[in-house]
């Protein structure tokens, strides 16, 4: 069945936020204060956010669930003639692809915070509470945290193409396990955004939300996870491109 871009452009919002809802969730039930999650482990917050990918690709069935500019940017220069069936790949379509996921992360990132209010009242740093919208990396080194997003991102975008040419095709729950072993195996030194929705539009909902105590929304880090794993997805595309046929 073919679908349109309109129908591709609220899939990606309706996916998205889904997946920032659930991700940034279990953030904040692992770290807090007053949770029953609280201090769960980052293993917890690995198959939080691989669950929380499985749901986001199954709402976001009508545009491929990209769920990630990187994605997107990965399927354009892999060399698909379709980011979805119907939907062309254009650098409008493209456009409309990014807008869509950042706009459903923001909002999913709103609707985490809604759920835990009164945990958020409760007195944590600021950087704890930006913790649960957007990630920042354990040792601060920008030339460093980008080459790791984009070895990460690569990871994410070049299996998901080659799940995608497999007999069984590309699936919900592979694409949930590869997520959870990025988390395990690549993430403690940056908090593995390896998406730049997932990090740009919930660093704008915590700069816009009335959240007590929030502190900064460190704008110096932000660059680093969205140019690294669009570079890493565009790569991962051109491999791609040449390896997996």
């Amino acid at each position: 069945m073919d679908y349109t871009i309109g129908d591709a452009f609220l899939s990606e919002v309706m996916g998205t936020g889904m997946l920032i809802l659930l991700g940034a969730g279990v953030v904040a039930n692992v770290i807090l204060p007053k949770n029953k999650g609280f201090d769960g482990g980052w293993l917890l917050i690995n198959f939080g956010w691989g669950l929380a990918v499985f749901s986001g690709v199954y709402v976001a069935y009508k545009s491929g669930a990209h769920l990630n500019p990187a994605v997107t940017m990965g399927i354009w220069t892999s060399g698909a003639e379709e980011f979805a069936p119907g939907v062309p790949v254009t650098a409008a379509n493209g456009f409309l692809y990014v807008t869509a996921q950042i706009a459903g992360a923001a909002i999913g990132a709103a609707l985490a915070f809604l759920a835990y209010k009164k945990h958020f009242d409760e007195d944590a740093d600021g950087a704890t509470k930006l913790a649960v919208f957007s990630t920042g990396p354990a040792i601060r080194s920008y030339g460093w945290n980008f080459v790791t997003e984009a070895i990460a991102t690569f990871v994410l975008v070049f299996v998901i193409l080659a799940f995608a040419k497999t007999p069984a095709e590309l699936g919900a729950i592979p694409v949930a396990l590869l997520v959870i072993g990025i988390g395990a195996s690549l993430g403690g030194p940056t908090g593995y955004a390896i998406n730049p929705a997932r990090d740009f539009g919930p660093r704008i909902a915590h700069a816009l939300l009335p959240i007590r105590g929030k502190g900064s929304s460190d704008w110096a880090y932000s660059w680093v996870p969205i140019l690294g794993p669009l570079v890493g997805g565009a790569i991962a595309g051109l491999v791609a491109s040449v390896y997996i046929v």
